[in-house]
Parts: structure tokens; C-alpha cells; sequence
């Protein structure tokens, strides 16, 4: 495939051995979990260099140790230990002698304070500046390392379809322009967003740091209630993403004009275990077969009239037209559907009265039939404000109506 760099979410040993003696260059991670200790003691840092970089350095080109993934989104129960782990990390591989390896951590686009638009005002949440975000950005400039950001046009546009456009989110040169209150024009979401993390950036004293995008992508498979997320979107943001992120001389943003930025197209290949919506198994440009998605050229040499047609989009039902039902997914643990169920008649404030003995729903008796029916409850209740019908992989969502008899399945149109 001509890849130039691969990002993995650890330090795992088969991976780096496959890697010898390549050109491709390596980002490991440091996980989670580990953070805090690593950040507490230098022993530790030292002996995790040891053990998962010294040994593979000298045959496969490791050159970004990342601390953790999307920390700042989590619980601030790392954060403070979040920084001193990158420079006991840094601190290891100069003592160790692998001074071409820099340190970073992947941030996410949840820490600005409000919207990415317009990208001038944005701004850091203010829980985050002093206690984390400006020790790490002197760090990071001080070490010549690059800001890592996991930026998805995809979410962007998914969390506000009616002010943005999917032709502005897909890089389409006919889409119309976006106008900043300084002046500044963007032809895509994608710059928004960088540029929204380069002003918030400046606002706190570092207006010239170097951003590396450690994930994008677009997904290829979707639930009936998703939309934009298709085999045609996927191909098209991505061979887009390539042809703009390779140009010669380089694009840029508007606020960094002509400036090379890297950046890691999440991910290889789709995840068919990875539990949540169906768009969460579908960011690959390969199945876990190894099969291509989509063709895909990533030396960006290709243009697109050069690709072979894409499948049609399918059909969007009108807004408001489609009806679904949440029914449990019948393949799944029984153990698994429940818990899912105990949550949703929980938690999850489903209304349960209906399959209790002497309800309309009680029949038939079985945990299929009584989940199905919680579950259809919780997202008829909770859909408009963000319920899915996902419940850890129990459910599915179907476009059959389940009612039987006496017992009614309320439907939600999407």
C-alpha cells in the first residue's frame, strides 16, 4: 500500500518484529493504564523504554512514543500525571541513547470550550489550560514535538448536518465557502478545525506549534438511523484527505498556509469486534481479511477520475420518515443480553411494567422477548437526545415492526 508511517495503540512486539528493516516509520504508544505510574516514578518510564523500544529500535525506525490515547477526554484522574510521564518517557530515551524518537500524547477535539466555528475564537476549556494544556505545550516546544490531534470531519458534520454540508465536510471544490469574522476563507471542514486548534493554541502562548492529525478517516457502514456513512463518502474523503495532505508544495490551512502537516487515516482495518454503533467497526481501508474497502492510492499520486466508479449512494429516506424498532440481537451471550436488559429497565429508566408477569408484554417469556421490548422503549424514549441502540452489541435496529397481539412496539422515526 506505499505507507509511510503507521501509528499503533501500544508497543506490541509481533508488530514492531513485522516492521524490521523497513522504510515505514513507527508511532508506539504507551497505554493508559500505565500512564500514572510512569508519571510518578523515572524507574519505570526507563524500564518500559527498555523492554518495548530499545530492543526494536535498531531494526525498526520508531520515531513517536505517544503517551496514552485522548487522556484529556477521560477521567482527570490522569491528567496530572499526564506530563510528567512524557518527560520521564523523554527523559528515558535520551539515556538510552534514541534521541529519534519524540513524545506526544493524541488529543481529541472535545477540549476546546465551544464550537470549532468560527475557528478564530476557539478556545480551550479552561479546566484544561493551566493544569495540563500549558505544561504540555512548552514541553512539546522545548522537545520540537508536534501536537497530536485525532480530528474527524465526520463527527462534525454528523453533530450539525443542517449548518454544515456533507459536499464542505467531503472536501468538494463546489461547496460553498466558509467565512471567517477576520476574513479568512475555508474551503473545507477539515481546515475549521485545524485552525480552530491553531487560535486556541495562540490564545495561550504557543501560536507556532506543530500539529501532526493522528486520526481522521470517514466510516463506510452505518446504522439505519446514521447517516453519510457509506463506501462512496468513505472513498472520497480519504482519496481527498491524500491528494490534499500530499500536495507539492504543501496546502496547509489558511492560518498555517504552505505548511506540511502528517497525518494517520484511522485505520487499516476495520474492527468487526470493536463494540457501539455500527459506524465504530467500519473506519478501515481494509477488512479484516485484508481486502480492500475501496481502492485507495496513499502516495497521492493518483487523481480521482483516474478511480474506477464508485457503488451508487443508497437512497436517503426523508427526514422523519423512516420507522425503526430496537429488538435484542439474538446471537449474542446470554449473560451479556441481561445485563443490557437490567440496565435498560434500570439505568436506562426503559418503562419494564409491560413485561412483568401480568403485563401486555410478559409473553412470550424469555429474555429475547423482554429485552427486545425494554430496549425498543429506551431508544423510542431517548433517540432524539443522543440514545443509541447499541446496549454493548445486545440490540439491532430493524425496520420490522416486532408487535404481537396484545403487545405493541411503539416505533421511532428517524
Amino acid at each position: 500500500m506505499k505507507v509511510g508511517k503507521v501509528k499503533i495503540y501500544d508497543a506490541n512486539p509481533p508488530i514492531l518484529h513485522e516492521l524490521r528493516n523497513s522504510k515505514i516509520k513507527v508511532s508506539v504508544m504507551l497505554p493508559n493504564e500505565q500512564i500514572i505510574a510512569v508519571g510518578m516514578n523515572k524507574s519505570v518510564a526507563n524500564d518500559f523504554v527498555r523492554t518495548n523500544i530499545s530492543g526494536f529500535y535498531g531494526d525498526t525506525k520508531i520515531r513517536t512514543l505517544l503517551v496514552g490515547n485522548e487522556i484529556l477526554s477521560g477521567s482527570n484522574e490522569t491528567w496530572p500525571y499526564l506530563v510528567p510521564a512524557m518527560i520521564n518517557l523523554h527523559h528515558a530515551l535520551r539515556e538510552q541513547k534514541l534521541r529519534k524518537v519524540k513524545v506526544s500524547t493524541p488529543l481529541a477535539m472535545n477540549l476546546f470550550q465551544a464550537s470549532v466555528f468560527p475557528p478564530s475564537k476557539a478556545a480551550f476549556r479552561t479546566d484544561l489550560v493551566d493544569s495540563v494544556l500549558k505544561p504540555m505545550l512548552k514541553f512539546l516546544a522545548r522537545t520540537r514535538s508536534s501536537v497530536f490531534i485525532d480530528v474527524y470531519p465526520f463527527f462534525e458534520w454528523g453533530a450539525n448536518p443542517s449548518n454544515i454540508s456533507l459536499d464542505f465536510a467531503l472536501f468538494d471544490p463546489s461547496a460553498p465557502k466558509y467565512k471567517d469574522e477576520n476574513g479568512l476563507e475555508y474551503e473545507n471542514l477539515l481546515d475549521v478545525q485545524l485552525d480552530a486548534l491553531v487560535s486556541a493554541m495562540a490564545k495561550v502562548g504557543y501560536p507556532d506549534a506543530r500539529i501532526t492529525i493522528s486520526e481522521t478517516g470517514w466510516p463506510s457502514k452505518m446504522d439505519l438511523d446514521q447517516k453519510g456513512a457509506d463506501i462512496p463518502n468513505a472513498a472520497i474523503f480519504n482519496r481527498r484527505l491524500v491528494k490534499k495532505m500530499l500536495a507539492r508544495p504543501p496546502l496547509g490551512t489558511p492560518l498555517r498556509k504552505a505548511k506540511v502537516i502528517d497525518t494517520y487515516i484511522f485505520a487499516l482495518f476495520n474492527e468487526n469486534l470493536k463494540p457501539g454503533p455500527t459506524t465504530e467497526r467500519n473506519f478501515g481501508l481494509l477488512y479484516p481479511n485484508g481486502t480492500h474497502v475501496y481502492d485507495i492510492d496513499l502516495t497521492g499520486n493518483k487523481n480521482e477520475s483516474e478511480y474506477e466508479p464508485l457503488p451508487p449512494v443508497p437512497p436517503e429516506a426523508a427526514p422523519g420518515s423512516l420507522k425503526l424498532w430496537c429488538i435484542a440481537n439474538p446471537q449474542i451471550d446470554m449473560g451479556a443480553l441481561g445485563a443490557a436488559l437490567s440496565y435498560a429497565c434500570g439505568e436506562g429508566s426503559a418503562d419494564c411494567a409491560p413485561i412483568q408477569p401480568g403485563g401486555s408484554c410478559f409473553f412470550p417469556n424469555n429474555t429475547v422477548s423482554h429485552a427486545s421490548y425494554a430496549f425498543n422503549d429506551y431508544y423510542n424514549k431517548f433517540h432524539k437526545i443522543g440514545g443509541t441502540c447499541v446496549f454493548a452489541g445486545a440490540a439491532d435496529l430493524t425496520t420490522v415492526d416486532p408487535s404481537n397481539g396484545s403487545c405493541k412496539y411503539p416505533p421511532t422515526f428517524v
